[in-house]
């Protein structure tokens, strides 16, 4: 058994949009576990008149009773909000094995811990959310250093997926948390939003799934946190060329995106001016999504948007939710050292063998060997939301030196394997297509076979299959 590498500071986990599961006097209101997803979302659908908030709510909590309770630990997703995640059990479980972190007790919650993994209610604003993190974690940290020895200059470090980058940043920029801070790591943060949120927002769940599709675009139009993942780069095609979304889209209210966009002018002005991460007040590690089909650009459509993958011509890919451009701060070059990447989706990102070999030599800092980016990379692209009956196609874009042994695999929402395909080529790609699936949630796992597989880390896309004109 490996021995365990020594951490003497306090290491905080931060999920995702969706990433927390959330109670009301009680009993939970957002708790999808493994097997259960499709029949989470329907109950969920009930609750979403109660969860809905209103629109002039800005930083302030709605006082439903509503409270976050733990990090979700299996795969969770609402079409139309964001994307589907894995939970987040692996890595927590990973960092406990590989470091001498130790988690909270929760019969004794005054025991001194040095892994605090941060829940939050995903709909209320990052601000809100920033200053919750800085009255929980900053008690936490005086109780650790507490101990004394090794502790007693123990400071922050964040590790952060998605959304929670950008309230880690908040507190670390705006709430005074730079001072108790030693590094802050971004997984597939967007920095500088995704056209996926202006899509989703706009368009609501596509493939008309019964009234689902009004409630959820309805429920999501209400969350100050959604507005603050819209796009703040060059995103909208018009005829004078790429200009930022200032102006309100169909569905988008005006005050929540003037609020979004001063969010992050805040936190772009926190980081502006040299261009460099010394500009920031803490060490800064952006991990990024690449290689996967990611929406970037978007066009006005009627009262639709549609997006394209490229920008200015040029497809930059990303991790299929966040663009590549966006995934680091906007002061940040694309070419900075400081920038890591690694070849996966969104969903599963955070438990990528590349970025868990960055983590550990982000947190020791020293060289690692980097076992998940030996080989070529591959990018995977299926439909996310399938009527049963539909056939579901899997492409791989992969580059010249990719092998041709590619394989797909079906999963279960368990993780079991129920099919398998080899993927033929088909121009600058290679494919193959499963037979219908019935309702629920697949995951799609393309990876190569025989001596390949140890080189080429395999990728996981998932797509939601529900019954046509489900009722909700």
């Amino acid at each position: 058994m490996q021995e365990r590498q020594a951490i003497a500071d306090l290491v905080v986990v931060i999920p995702g949009i969706l990433g927390s599961t959330l109670a009301r006097q009680g009993s939970l209101v957002w708790a999808p576990s493994a097997g259960v997803v499709w029949d989470a979302i329907r109950s969920f659908g009930t609750s979403l008149d109660a969860l809905t908030l209103p629109v002039d709510l800005g930083d302030g909590h709605p006082g439903d009773g509503v409270e976050p309770v733990a990090l979700m630990p299996d795969l969770h997703l609402l079409p139309g909000l964001w994307t589907a995640n894995i939970g987040y059990d692996r890595l927590l479980q990973w960092l406990t094995s590989r470091f001498t972190l130790e988690l909270p007790d929760p019969t004794d919650p005054l025991r001194p811990a040095n892994l605090l993994p941060f829940p939050y209610d995903w709909r209320l604003s990052n601000r809100f959310n920033a200053r919750r993190l800085k009255a929980e974690v900053e008690p936490a940290l005086e109780r650790w250093r507490s101990q004394g020895g090794a502790a007693r200059e123990a400071r922050l470090i964040f590790i952060c997926h998605s959304m929670g980058g950008l309230l880690a940043r908040w507190y670390v920029e705006q709430e005074g948390g730079a001072a108790h801070t030693r590094k802050l790591i971004t997984i597939g943060t967007p920095h500088r939003g995704a056209a996926a949120a202006a899509r989703q927002l706009v368009n609501g769940v596509e493939k008309g799934i019964g009234p689902l599709r009004l409630n959820l675009s309805r429920f999501a139009r209400s969350l100050p946190s959604i507005h603050e993942l819209l796009p703040r780069y060059a995103c909208l095609e018009t005829p004078g060329g790429l200009e930022p979304l200032t102006t309100a889209l169909p569905g988008i209210d005006q005050r929540l995106l003037d609020d979004a966009i001063a969010f992050h002018a805040s936190l772009d002005a926190s980081l502006d001016g040299a261009g460099a991460p010394e500009t920031s007040p803490v060490d800064l590690h952006p991990i990024v999504g690449s290689r996967q089909p990611t929406p970037t650009t978007l066009r006005i459509v009627g009262e639709r948007l549609e997006a394209s993958e490229q920008i200015e011509g040029v497809t930059e890919g990303g991790d299929g939710t966040v663009p590549r451009l966006s995934a680091a701060p906007k002061a940040l070059r694309p070419d900075h050292p400081s920038l890591r990447y690694a070849p996966d989706q969104h969903m599963g990102l955070h438990s990528h063998r590349a970025v868990l070999d960055e983590l550990e030599g982000v947190l020791t800092a020293r060289p690692v060997i980097h076992r998940g980016l030996a080989g070529p990379e591959i990018g995977v692209r299926v439909e996310p939301l399938l009527l049963q009956g539909e056939a579901l196609q899997v492409w791989a874009d992969v580059g010249a030196d990719a092998p041709l042994g590619l394989m797909a695999e079906l999963l279960e929402e368990s993780g079991r394997v129920v099919d398998q395909r080899k993927l033929r080529v088909e121009g600058s790609g290679q494919g193959c297509v499963f037979q219908p699936p019935q309702t629920g949630v697949w995951r799609v796992r393309v990876g190569a076979a025989g001596a390949w597989a140890r080189l080429v880390p395999p990728v996981t896309a998932l797509t939601l299959v529900c019954p046509a004109g489900e009722e909700t």
